[in-house]
């Protein structure tokens, strides 16, 4: 990383950056905690069972606003293992890497602080590196994908100051999700597909919705396979290399998919066999506190007394969409209420920006669109493709990030929409990226370095176009705007605007036990 961030002075900016953004963010939401009361808030709050010393106090006041809402899940989780049943709507493989860390590398501070301390401690830490690593790992996709590394960098250093600000510093599985989500985006451009299926895998073990990451890798061997197809003759004799390559690229998919969806599998096993296998003295091991509070809040423990949970019974028993559907009440237009308005208000920035996002490279791509990109272009053909966010490669990431809208909109508790797709897809960022660039006059002047020698006079009109991809300057775009924010146009106040705004709104609310995104 060194001496990457050595020759790529972007690269070393948007490190440098991500780092200050998280070193801010824990000042501010430790601020926060101190100066406003927590909520009184009816969510998920296990009692502590043990006394907490001076340093564990301590450590409290400072990251305590990072450990409500659903953190309380992951950290109890951490703790004490799927003690609850709702407690298997969150994924394992977060929790396990923070009790990792706590055991391992936090464990000389085991005389200064208790577990639930060292897990805090070990959540924060890991969500500081994840979210840099994250951002770097954007930067390098986008170079990768855009061909424009001048939007890749503006849209790493957003991804700094994301909407999504707070759940990616709290004790929860975004920043982790983030960072394998992106990685093995990068790799699969690269060609790495089995590292690309490893991490996506992983990300599958993170969160639900890297389930859809299998697409990825099915449209990119079908898209080999499709413009395999487009080169040649067709002729009789290419028939049996055809079918070998078909049988191939299906097996290959099969395999791959079979990786991804392995950890949801393996999972929901587990679940089953904890809670719809014969009955265990629970109850001896479990402290009182704890089964008071299953007793008080209705927590569905592990089958005790021979009664099993109503999805057990099911053909296929999946205890997650069962949560989703009891717990949460999640399903399709369950959330179009009108008491739940200030929660589409809160939902719609990055649902119009969504929205214009596919909406924009539709107009850009209508025929690359509608043959779903299995087209080879002449452009392609000749080595000139298109740059920036209406490159033909990005396709496949507007539309992983339309049905992520989409599902989420009509299906899910919309106020999550932002973190949601802050988490899981680049298009958020590319697009934003895009949109400064092409619109904000400040951005032109930077100098675009390119790599083949132009005329002075050449050079200079590229200095000055909104559509330039050049390398630019490590000068921070962002910085420059909001050092200049008198000076620049109405859509680019917009858009910082609801980028700082989530930022520290959520800081200030959910760090606070208040509702936010």
């Amino acid at each position: 990383m060194e001496l990457v961030s050595r020759q790529d002075p972007h690269l070393r900016e948007v490190v440098w950056f991500a780092v200050c953004c998280r070193a801010l963010t824990l000042l501010l939401q430790a601020l926060f905690n101190l100066l406003i009361p927590d909520h009184a808030a009816d969510a998920f709050s296990p009692p502590r069972l043990s006394e907490p010393g001076l340093w564990d106090l301590l450590l409290e006041w400072l990251l305590g606003g990072l450990s409500h809402w659903d953190a309380e899940h992951f950290l109890f989780i951490a703790e004490r293992g799927y003690l609850y049943e709702h407690n298997c709507a969150f994924f394992p493989l977060y929790p396990l890497s923070v009790r990792a860390v706590a055991e391992g590398a936090l464990w000389p501070l085991r005389w200064l602080l208790g577990l639930r301390s060292r897990l805090l401690l070990s959540a924060v830490l890991l969500n500081s590196l994840f979210s840099v690593l994250a951002a770097t790992a954007l930067y390098k996709l986008g170079c990768v994908v855009l061909q424009c590394r001048r939007v890749a960098f503006l849209a790493a250093v957003l991804f700094s100051v994301s909407p999504a600000n707070v759940f990616m510093a709290a004790a929860y599985s975004e920043s982790m999700f983030a960072f394998l989500a992106f990685s093995a985006m990068w790799q699969l451009e690269k060609g790495q597909s089995w590292l690309s299926g490893l991490l996506f895998c992983l990300a599958s073990g993170v969160r639900a919705n890297g389930l859809i990451n299998a697409g990825f890798f099915l449209y990119s061997r079908g898209k080999c396979f499709a413009f395999q197809l487009q080169v040649g003759s067709g002729s009789v004799r290419k028939l049996p290399p055809f079918w070998k390559e078909l049988l191939s690229v299906a097996s290959s998919a099969v395999l791959m998919c079979a990786v991804i969806f392995l950890p949801f599998a393996l999972f929901q096993y587990y679940a089953y066999v904890r809670f719809c296998g014969p009955g265990t003295s629970l109850e001896q091991t479990v402290p009182k506190p704890l089964l008071q509070l299953a007793l008080d809040k209705s927590y569905r423990l592990a089958a005790t007394n021979g009664v099993k949970p109503p999805w057990c019974s099911q053909r296929f028993p999946m205890v997650y969409s069962y949560i989703q559907d009891a717990y949460w009440n999640v399903g399709f237009l369950r959330y179009f209420e009108l008491r739940q308005i200030p929660n589409f208000l809160l939902a719609l920035p990055v649902t119009l920006l969504g929205s214009w996002a596919t909406w924009t490279y539709i107009i850009a791509n209508p025929r690359h669109c509608l043959t779903l990109g299995l087209e080879r272009r002449k452009s392609e053909e000749e080595g000139k493709p298109r740059l920036g966010f209406c490159c033909p490669a990005v396709f496949v990431y507007v539309v992983h990030a339309t049905v992520l809208l989409v599902f989420g909109f009509l299906c899910m508790h919309v106020q999550v929409l932002t973190r949601f797709l802050g988490s899981s897809s680049p298009v958020l960022y590319w697009f934003t990226a895009h949109l400064l660039q092409e619109y904000e006059p400040l951005l032109w002047s930077e100098g675009t370095d390119n790599q083949t020698a132009a005329p002075r006079s050449e050079k200079s009109l590229l200095d000055k176009s909104p559509g330039s991809c050049g390398r630019g300057t490590s000068e921070n775009p962002v910085v420059r705007l909001l050092l200049d924010c008198r000076l620049i146009t109405p859509l680019s106040k917009c858009i910082l605007g609801f980028f700082l705004s989530y930022w520290l709104l959520g800081l200030v609310l959910h760090c606070n036990f208040l509702p936010w995104t």
